[in-house]
């Protein structure tokens, strides 16, 4: 029995040649220079934000240079494979504002022309190339099963040896083709394994997009390419998927960077083309004062859908990544204030090679910038439409006071410096609450707790008795601010924070502490928007309201 026999042998259903299988799968006709990249995740789990930090990075080279981004699924592993992940992670690459130009979609259907984009559902194409190699004698059936394996490590490990299976150890790789039909007429399973041609004593060396020129012994293992079951390792199933899909980038954690030897050699062996390479340093966090990796396990923060259920905007989960892509990013923006980020260039040279530090401070203060450029209508948009998934209450709440609601986001927002107080949709349920009666009402039932402590009880009530009879929200800013100087001034505090630092024990306070008061008796609150702003939206009724509630909750009191 020859090789060609063998071959027929082992796989008597497959009568496809691979210039056949090459031919339907033809060169994509994009210009010269454009990338095709692709997202090729294993369903056995959560997204995590490294993956989308990770999936963001090829998705932008391929677009900027007018290629393509597909999705391509690597479920091979079934018995790690999670149900519904596939959705999820769709649902997460939506939300984080990435769509992939071909792939698995959300209604359960495949666009694009170079599918199928599941890897269980390609098998036949990976055992052209595999029966191929066979023919070639590039590959062989390998009988041995746990126990036997277990024995060639045991004496490897006793004599000091790299484990494996190559070369003398390699038990299989020179069975004779009657030794082989002998072992196939068993019954035996067995799986299919590549003879390598490399040697410990080469190196290969290959230029790292990320990383740069490095340098490895070359791959000497006879790996396995299709395991018992007929499903072809991840090794050989991107090989031969890349090839047909076009791939020509490969951006991916550096966790993979030790397989770069067996990729290669792969390549080679199969007549493919090389693709490009680029390892990824994982991305770190703080942990007390040291840095370490996310934990799938033990942070609920490495999982992509955190964010979203906190509320991050998709926006400000990208501006944020794309700081940590490319160092000068930051300064790109400045230069750009109102640019869409996907019009920066992504440098690869400038990439983070030892692994970047994701800051939850620093992503909180980017989305307090890019919500602050919504206008009132967009934040309301985009907090109903979080809150009609993670907070029903505050759904109802909006959707029942749209125009109010819309004019308290409003306030802040249409000035040259926005007010800078929401980082994510679920601070606004808290940052605006007492806007709503219910909710203020139940917020001081127990008090005015945030009466400033220098401010005596019966003159906090005689601030806000003297204001309330002055009280027109008709009055302009300047009247307005006149009428509280009036009220200060009337009642022995300084006109402005100057004056009495100057003398303090001549004054109970400022103006700026009438104010405060003021905004105390209107919110529960020292820290709020605009006060004038705040009571033009509130509206006379409700101010007259609570400054009258004030000033009875406070004669109580005295």
């Amino acid at each position: 029995m020859n090789q060609i026999e063998l071959a027929n042998r082992l796989f008597p259903a497959i009568d496809r040649l691979t210039d056949e299988v090459l031919r339907s799968y033809p060169a994509r006709q994009l210009k010269e220079g454009a990338m095709v990249t692709r997202f090729a995740p294993s369903p056995t789990g959560f997204l995590t934000i490294g993956g989308i930090y990770a999936t963001l990075i090829p998705e932008r080279l391929a677009h900027q240079s007018s290629g393509v981004f597909y999705l391509r699924i690597e479920d091979t592993d079934r018995k790690r494979e999670v149900e519904g992940s596939i959705g999820d992670m769709l649902q997460v690459l939506s939300y984080c504002g990435i769509y992939p130009d071909e792939g698995p979609t959300a209604n359960g259907e495949e666009a694009g022309d170079y599918g199928p984009y599941k890897q269980t559902e390609r098998v036949g194409l990976y055992h052209v190339f595999i029966k191929d190699l066979i023919r070639r004698g590039l590959a062989y059936p390998c009988f041995c099963d746990a126990d036997e394996l277990q024995q060639i490590r045991d004496k490897q490990q006793a004599a000091k040896l790299n484990p494996g299976y190559y070369g003398e150890w390699a038990i299989h790789r020179h069975l004779t083709p009657e030794q082989v039909e002998a072992e196939l007429a068993t019954g035996k399973p067995f799986v299919i394994r590549l003879k390598s041609p490399g040697s410990p004593d080469r190196r290969i060396k290959y230029k790292d997009l990320i990383k740069g020129e490095i340098e490895m012994p070359e791959n000497e293992q006879d790996i396995v390419i299709m395991k018992s079951d007929g499903i072809p390792t991840y090794h050989f199933a991107h090989a031969v998927d890349d090839r047909l899909m076009g791939t020509t980038h490969v951006i991916r954690g550096d966790e993979w960077l030790a397989s770069i030897p067996i990729h290669l050699q792969l390549f080679d062996l199969l007549g493919f083309r090389r693709l490009e390479y680029g390892h990824l340093a994982p991305l770190m966090k703080m942990d007390g004062a040291s840095k370490r990796k996310f934990s799938k396990r033990k942070d609920p923060d490495a999982a992509a859908i955190y964010y979203q259920q906190k509320g991050y905007p998709e926006l400000s989960i990208t501006e944020y990544l794309m700081t940590l892509i490319n160092s000068n990013y930051e300064e790109w923006r400045m230069s750009q204030p109102e640019a869409p980020n996907t019009e920066f260039m992504i440098d690869m040279n400038k990439m983070n090679v030892s692994g970047a530090l994701f800051d939850i401070n620093k992503l909180v203060d980017i989305s307090k910038d890019v919500i602050a450029r919504f206008t009132a209508d967009e934040v309301f948009e985009q907090a109903v439409e979080w809150a009609a998934t993670y907070d029903a209450e505050l759904e109802a709440m909006l959707r029942a006071n749209r125009e109010y609601a819309t004019a308290i986001f409003h306030i802040g927002r249409a000035v040259e410096k926005p007010r800078k107080d929401i980082a994510k949709w679920s601070d606004v349920k808290e940052l605006y609450a007492y806007f709503f009666d219910d909710s203020f009402n139940k917020s001081i039932a127990a008090g005015y707790n945030a009466m400033p402590v220098s401010i005596p009880s019966e003159l906090a009530k005689q601030i806000v008795s003297e204001y309330a009879q002055t009280l027109d929200l008709q009055d302009d800013r300047d009247s307005w601010f006149g009428k509280v100087k009036a009220v200060g001034e009337k009642l022995g505090f300084a006109k402005d924070a100057k004056t009495y630092k100057k003398n303090p024990e001549q004054y109970p306070g400022h103006v700026g502490d009438v104010a405060m008061i003021l905004r105390v008796a209107l919110t529960g609150r020292t820290m709020t928007p605009d006060l004038y702003d705040m009571m033009l939206v509130m509206g006379e009724v409700r101010v007259r309201n609570r400054l009258d509630r004030f000033v009875g909750y406070e004669k109580a009191q005295s």
